[in-house]
């Protein structure tokens, strides 16, 4: 299947960043939606978490100094809409803002060897439903596994974890599940 060069969603009627798999072995998705039209692309949790902090910067700029976007606890369900097909795997995740629309943009390019022009996805969104995007991306990244408070590694559930700032000492961590 041939993909164009670039699908533009003008004006998303939803937006998710959400996960598949057990904690450890998740793979993140960026999803949106404009009427019938359903785009999924895969991304890497660093994605998600710097989409999270770089859409709150922005509205928090744009507001000047006003903490609350309306929406932004994000009440509608932000669960993937299935079946999930990705059309690529992200390579460089951008994020811009139109004055003159009041809306952001998500632009996701896709993943290749640098002699190739991948796809590319904008996402426009105005400003409560990227507020809500950023809150449920952040809560969906803090849900993976737990990390070593001293060495900040990651701990696998019920693995002895050796912390190198704990001098060696071998300590089982017990995880939530």
């Amino acid at each position: 299947m041939s993909l164009p060069n670039l699908i533009e969603l003008e004006a998303a009627d939803f937006v998710t960043v959400d996960t598949i798999g057990p904690p450890g072995k998740r793979t993140f998705f960026l999803q949106a939606a404009q009427e019938t039209m359903l785009v999924t692309v895969v991304i890497e949790k660093e994605h998600a978490a710097a989409l999270s902090i770089a859409i709150r910067s922005m509205l928090e700029q744009l507001d000047q100094g006003e903490t609350e976007v309306e929406g932004e606890a994000g009440s509608a369900d932000m669960g993937l809409i299935h079946p999930v097909e990705p059309l690529f795997r992200v390579g460089q995740l951008g994020l811009g803002y139109d004055e003159t629309q009041d809306m952001l943009v998500i632009m996701a390019e896709e993943l290749t060897r640098e002699e190739e022009q991948g796809s590319r996805v904008h996402i426009w969104g105005n400003r409560a439903l990227m507020a809500a995007l950023a809150h449920h991306a952040a809560t969906v990244v803090a849900l993976g596994r737990p990390v070593c408070p001293l060495c900040n590694e990651v701990i696998d559930s019920g693995e002895v974890h050796v912390c190198i700032k704990d001098n060696g000492r071998k300590r089982l961590y017990k995880t939530k599940s």
